[in-house]
């Protein structure tokens, strides 16, 4: 311990920001260190850098979904060697092409290679590193670099995510629920603040006495605030609050989990590839995602905060509900959600029923091909 607090979830914490601005870190496992960078932002004079202090062979490593992507199986990922000069097309083609051919040998990754890949995802950055073997004389001059080390980026998940707590709290009389309050909690992955919005119609409301209504809503930018026809969201998160305030209250948890944990640019690259045929779950695949990041521990941990154990949960997400029942709420109930549908959101819906196992209307969606 320091005066800083735990140092490797320190470690952890500065090297997330670092790649976020651009820079490398060092990851070690054991006396093996490598530099490692975040793909989408190097260019060629970075590259070149990389290559002067390289030991040994530049390697770019991404995630399983991405491979599976363009064919190949890997299970946890894989690693190939990328000849040098860095062929920088080539390396694009890998990494964000829809479809490309792979005729590079595929290596299992490495420790340092996993937790690379951690890192980035925690980071909301693409997942996809080159990392670079170091020597123990390059390392002395690479010192100012932030250093991790594999154990504490395997730790750090389930360390941080239910570990929030509460910042402030204020009464915010809302137009359908004029005695409803909003608790800010700082924690969760990433150190993002987290929202819960306590919905009442009158003192006392919601009543922790009995089950509470809840919904579990991701933040969703261009849903929530815009408008977008591409979702549900909005209607989602207006149609809990009027539902919260015709029953009683509720409790709504606004989650910093945009784009399904991705990351608020990775849910627009998604966008792009989706104005291109692919649908939802294809579109993240392509970018190297699974289908969902997100995780609910610590939206257990802010209900149980506020003092509400037993819950009937507003959500068309299966998920959502196993989730909290694992972290120890009692989840008595669940009632389904439906926005409006729409030319722009019925093949995102169909995608989330056939493919997610959400628990949404098969006729509505065939209504709303109809109405086509």
């Amino acid at each position: 311990m320091t005066l800083l607090g735990d140092s490797e979830t320190l470690a952890v914490e500065r090297s997330m920001g670092e790649l976020r601005a651009g820079r490398p870190v060092l990851v070690s496992q054991g006396d093996a260190v490598s530099v490692v960078a975040a793909v989408e932002t190097l260019d060629e004079a970075f590259l070149a850098k990389l290559e002067a202090v390289a030991s040994g062979p530049l390697r770019l490593v991404m995630t399983s979904a991405r491979w599976r992507h363009l064919g190949m199986v890997a299970d946890r990922g894989a690693a190939v060697i990328l000849d040098q000069p860095i062929n920088t097309k080539r390396l694009a083609e890998l990494v964000t092409s829809d479809t490309t051919d792979v005729t590079e040998d595929l290596s299992a990754p490495t420790a340092i290679e996993l937790a690379s890949l951690d890192l980035v995802r925690l980071a909301l950055l693409l997942p996809a590193v080159i990392t670079v073997p170091v020597s123990t004389a390059t390392r002395e001059k690479l010192a100012a670099l932030c250093r991790v080390n594999t154990v504490a980026v395997e730790a750090y998940r389930a360390s941080r995510a239910a570990r929030v707590r509460i910042v402030t709290e204020t009464p915010v009389p809302l137009e359908m629920a004029p005695h409803s309050k909003f608790v800010v909690f700082r924690g969760g992955e990433g150190m993002r603040d987290q929202i819960a919005i306590l919905i009442g119609t009158k003192p006392g409301e919601p009543d922790p006495t009995k089950p509470v209504l809840v919904r579990l809503h991701s933040a969703c930018l261009t849903g929530d605030l815009f408008g977008s026809l591409k979702c549900d969201c909005g209607d989602q998160l207006r149609g809990a609050m009027a539902h919260m305030a015709e029953h009683g209250g509720g409790v709504i948890l606004y989650l910093d989990q945009e784009g399904r944990g991705n990351g608020i640019s990775n849910k627009l690259r998604a966008y792009r590839l989706q104005a291109e045929g692919h649908d939802t779950f294809e579109a993240d695949e392509i970018l190297g995602f699974d289908m969902d990041h997100r995780r609910f521990e610590f939206a257990a941990s802010m209900l149980k905060q506020l003092g509400f154990e037993t819950i009937t949960l507003l959500t068309n997400n299966p998920a959502k509900i196993a989730a909290l029942q694992q972290s120890g709420l009692t989840v008595v109930g669940s009632q389904r959600l439906t926005g409006r549908l729409n030319i722009y959101n019925r093949g995102y819906l169909q995608a989330k029923r056939e493919r997610a196992g959400h628990m949404i209307d098969k006729a509505l969606l065939n209504a709303a091909k109809a109405g086509e």
